[in-house]
């Protein structure tokens, strides 16, 4: 479990593939102090499970679920990426919950400045109802609360601080993101589609409490 805030700006050292499956190495100078194999990282967004490390780098494996679900299959060597370590039992949760499971992935549309502020849409092709204006969501494992939710679109806001540690103020119109819903919006979802189908064709819950069947 993460919180989508990012603690380091990592660097790709090295991208192996072996069809759809990758090794990559990871330069780190902070998170490599306090790390242990086995440990799980947060990668733009996406959950890897550290395989090896020195006090400079890390490597993970990239299966090929992940592979195909995410943006990490475009990396290259001296790409920077969005580092998080798992949150700990008695650490601050500064964002939000994040699973590090990848629900989609956007396309960024539009970029715009106002102030101190920069607006950046991002249209998706599904999820659209797990976002509501101020709620939250993850983009490649950052925490940002949802400006605006239009068709087939999302808008996020970033201040100054966001875009400096984070990648996200390098993003360009056009570049793809890892996204990833509020895990609240997603349980209502499943609990209310359960209750649906656990209620008779035009008998509903209500009318059942009404005429004593339930209490």
């Amino acid at each position: 479990m993460f919180t989508g805030i990012i603690q380091e700006v990592g660097s790709m050292i090295a991208v192996e593939k072996q069809g759809e499956a990758m090794q990559l190495t990871i330069a780190s100078e902070k998170l490599t102090k306090d790390m242990h194999i086995g440990d799980s990282i947060s990668v733009n967004g996406v959950c890897l499970t550290v395989t090896t490390f020195t006090s400079h780098s890390f490597q993970v494996d990239v299966m090929p679920e992940t592979f195909r679900s995410s943006t990490l299959s475009a990396l290259r060597s001296f790409d920077a990426v969005n580092l998080e370590p798992a949150l700990q039992p008695a650490g601050r949760l500064g964002g939000h919950f994040v699973s590090g499971h990848v629900d989609t992935n956007g396309t960024i549309t539009s970029i715009r400045e106002e102030a101190n502020a920069r607006y950046i849409d991002i249209s998706v092709g599904e999820g659209l109802q797990y976002l509501m204006t101020k709620g939250s969501v993850s983009v490649d494992g950052v925490s940002l609360t949802v400006f605006e939710v239009g068709e087939n679109m999302f808008t996020i806001s970033l201040i100054p601080e966001t875009r400096q540690a984070t990648i996200l103020g390098d993003k360009q119109v056009g570049d793809s993101v890892n996204l990833e819903f509020d895990q609240l919006a997603k349980y209502m979802e499943r609990l209310l589609n359960h209750q649906k189908r656990a209620e008779p064709a035009g008998i509903s819950r209500e009318t059942l409490e009404q005429n004593g069947f339930l209490d």
